[in-house]
Formats: C-alpha cells, structure tokens, sequence
C-alpha cells in the first residue's frame, strides 16, 4: 500500500505534456465535474500563463484543482 502511494504522488508531482494532463484529469475526476479538452486546457493556459513556469509541461498536483475551479466558471461564461 504505501508503494502505492508513493508512486502516485510521483506521477501526482511529475510534469507531463497536455496530452498526459488531459488523459490523468479525465481518468480521475469524479462524475458530476466537467471534463477537459485539449482546447480547454489551452484556453486555460493562456489565461493562467504564470502557472507554466516549465514552458507547456503540466501537473496533477499544481493545476487540477484549479482547472477545476476555473472550468466551473468558463462552462458557465462559454
């Protein structure tokens, strides 16, 4: 079990290309919640350009909760 976790909070820490981001967030987010698209993530991105300190690689852990957030709130104004 505790293997397990630390593997997970590697992959969780690790930054991966969009389309590994977009693959892990929509595995994992629970129903009910919006799902991300390439475009999306893009979308967001471009409104959040402080949060990509490591050019276009992406985090579990760094950006999941606010792509949540803010995907409330775009579904809403889009």
């Amino acid at each position: 079990m505790r293997r397990y976790k630390k593997e997970e909070n590697i992959l969780n820490e690790k930054q991966v290309p969009i389309s590994s981001f977009l693959e892990a967030y929509n595995q994992n987010i629970p129903t009910g919640f919006p799902r991300a698209s390439v475009a999306v993530l893009k979308k967001f991105q471009s409104t959040h350009p402080t949060l990509f300190k490591h050019g276009n690689m992406w985090s579990i852990d760094l950006h999941r909760k606010r792509i949540i957030d803010w995907l409330s709130v775009y579904r809403d104004i889009a």
